[in-house]
């Protein structure tokens, strides 16, 4: 399918984060405008704020949000190198959030848009505070991976986390430490234990990434965290 074609004109893009690269290259390869949008399920879900047409940043809506204080940092200097937003809502009567952490870094843009509205204006998010992964929109955490291996008999506590991005989509590959006894079997045993891995960490994630199996004590220990190689470039 030529997207060219289509009579879309307009694209809407969030669930994860993506680059002014990603942007170029979905406007060439479509003719359409793309637009950044960002948004929180435990907000008010998408439409948190939205991009205009001079695409330079996502502006938020003065009626649903304090328009102040959004970037929690306690070193004013450190706002040119970004903070982690915080969100008051003034539209949620159920379930209302008063500073809510949002994780993601991003900093304020204090001059006016070009479009000439007045809103608070961010600029693009490209990555969150914590440890959390996106992969494809879905949101990963290194400790969803391990209690997956966990539930699979032969497979021990040590794993390697992989992300790249391949023909501009997010690829996930998880290196999992086998025990002795395990890797030694058959390459029909080993085939099944990739499967369990690989059924197991679907169930628990939502996503199905590639799979290898390593020997014990192959993969690099780390003090801090489960190691994590991002080769996206945010």
């Amino acid at each position: 399918m030529n997207l060219k074609e289509l009579p879309l004109r307009t694209g809407v893009f969030g669930a994860e984060p993506w680059t002014e690269d990603m942007r170029e290259r979905i406007e060439a390869g479509s003719d359409i405008k793309a637009y950044d949008i960002y948004g929180l399920s435990e907000i008010v879900g998408p439409g948190v704020a939205n991009e205009c047409i001079h695409q330079a940043g996502p502006i938020f809506s003065r009626t649903c949000f304090i328009r102040k204080s959004l970037i929690r940092n306690p070193r004013a200097a450190a706002r040119r190198h970004g903070g982690e937003l915080v969100l008051t809502t003034l539209c949620k009567r159920a379930m209302p959030m008063i500073r809510y952490r949002t994780r993601d870094i991003t900093s304020l843009e204090p001059a006016r848009c070009a479009c000439g509205r007045t809103l608070r204006r961010i600029r693009r998010i490209g990555r969150r505070s914590d440890d959390m992964l996106i992969i494809r929109g879905v949101n990963l955490f290194p400790s969803q991976i391990e209690a997956a291996l966990l539930k699979v008999e032969g497979t021990l506590p040590h794993y390697q986390i992989i992300v790249d991005r391949q023909k501009g989509l997010d690829t996930l590959e998880v290196q999992v430490e086998v025990t002795n006894e395990a890797f030694s079997d058959t390459v029909g045993g080993m085939e099944q234990m990739q499967k369990r891995l690989a059924h197991s960490i679907e169930t628990i994630t939502g996503l199905r990434p590639a799979l290898k199996l390593v020997a014990a004590r192959t993969i690099q220990r780390s003090e801090a965290k489960p190691t994590v190689i991002d080769k996206r470039i945010m």
